[in-house]
């Protein structure tokens, strides 16, 4: 009897490591525990400073949702809002899109490091009597310390009837802005942040030569961009955004989103691309190429590659830690106005990490200096009634400036 019970334990016990190692599959890349605990002990070394008892953070993608996926290592999708509530003293509390208790709680708990309690709620925000599920949860675990300093992280990316809800039914709480203070220790690349944002730069390197084979006449431009989404998948992106459009020549050709990519390709057409999807672990770059459909590139294309790339240059050699990004958004207006070009008005480099978009902006409203470590994509566009051209890459700031850039496709009209 001794020794069948054994057998049976040992069955159980190798079932269970079985188990382990098939749901570990089902991750696609993880960072490390050495990283999680890096971010965490930086962010409560800075809370204590400022006296911060909580940090509330909100994300419903993995576009523009990189505080959740910083803090957890898990990603926000689907517009289904995640919400952490990160303690100074103690494990998160996450929140996500479920059952009631005790039916489904989330994520599966050994996916959630640094996690002490999974709650879920049946809410969706298309569904207005539903929209406050979630801060209900919140406040019960917010209002666990009286008169708290709580934090809020991104306060345009939680909805108004969360963080209403939280201002009306926690009264003695103070509700503080901490994204500055986060987003200073966010922007900073670890070298294992370093090594997934190279990888996915390699991975987009990849994506433009395979567009060179995906763009030819007689294909709708929604075709093209389907295959390169499914191409980038397969080499392990986890989020895709791909954005493209074609037109004749003297028209100007600019990036479109999906409602806008029915036209079909023909010969002599310039097709213009930017493929700005995540790699493995969910690091940002992007790339942006322009295509010529035709064996030799009009020297209109041509001229204008060349000067979107000596544009780029001039703001890469005002990239250095201290620089301020004001001093460099104006010398590049000043430089488009010398060359007969509107000045920019949006964004044309930035930051980039878990977020598409991250700071520090290069822009005149952006107060945050460059530093070593950051990740900056440079994007500069040369357009007029009849070309846009532009140029698109990533590059690290470096203890004396900058580094190579890191996409290894030429700065060149590709002719296809």
């Amino acid at each position: 009897m001794r020794g069948a019970r054994q057998d049976y334990e040992n069955h159980v016990t190798d079932r269970g490591k079985v188990m382990m190692e098939e749901e570990k599959e089902i991750v696609t890349k993880s960072i490390s525990d050495r990283e999680l605990e890096r971010r965490w002990k930086a962010v409560r070394k800075r809370m204590k400073e400022e006296k911060i008892d909580f940090l509330v953070m909100q994300n419903d993608n993995e576009w523009l949702g990189g505080y959740v996926k910083w803090f957890t290592d898990v990603p926000a999708k689907n517009a289904q809002p995640h919400t952490v509530i990160f303690p100074v003293g103690e494990e998160m509390t996450t929140i996500t899109h479920g059952g009631k208790p005790p039916g489904d709680v989330g994520p599966p708990a050994w996916t959630l490091r640094g996690v002490k309690a999974r709650l879920t709620a049946p809410f969706f925000r298309s569904a207005a009597f539903t929209n406050t599920y979630d801060a209900d949860l919140a406040v019960d675990v917010l209002k666990t310390k009286k008169k708290a300093r709580i934090g809020i992280l991104g306060k345009g990316t939680l909805s108004a009837a969360f963080y209403m809800h939280l201002v009306e039914n926690l009264p003695g709480a103070a509700l503080v802005d901490a994204a500055d203070m986060v987003d200073s220790i966010k922007a900073v690349k670890s070298d294992e942040e370093i090594d997934l944002i190279r990888e996915t730069a390699s991975l987009q390197d990849q994506a433009v030569e395979y567009a060179k084979k995906a763009i030819r006449p007689g294909r709708r431009d929604f075709e093209i961009i389907a295959d390169i989404i499914h191409h980038v998948t397969d080499l392990g992106s986890e989020e895709q955004l791909v954005l493209g459009g074609s037109g004749p020549l003297g028209q100007a050709v600019a990036i479109r989103k999906r409602h806008f990519q029915n036209r079909m390709v023909r010969e002599g057409d310039q097709f213009s691309l930017l493929i700005e999807v995540n790699g493995p672990g969910g690091m940002y770059t992007e790339i942006g190429r322009i295509f010529f459909v035709g064996s030799r590139v009009p020297s209109e294309l041509s001229d204008a590659a060349a000067l979107a790339g000596q544009i780029q240059e001039a703001t890469l050699k005002r990239i250095r830690p201290g620089a301020d990004p004001a001093d460099i958004w104006r010398a590049n207006n000043e430089l488009l106005k010398r060359e007969g070009f509107l000045p920019e008005t949006r964004l044309y480099a930035h930051g980039q990490g878990y977020d598409l978009v991250e700071r520090p902006l290069i822009r005149e409203d952006e107060p945050m200096k460059l530093q070593a470590g950051m990740n900056i994509t440079v994007h500069p566009t040369v357009g007029s009634d009849r070309i846009w051209v532009w140029v698109c890459d990533n590059y690290l700031v470096t203890k004396t400036g900058v580094s190579e850039c890191l996409h290894k496709t030429p700065k060149k009209i590709i002719a296809v």
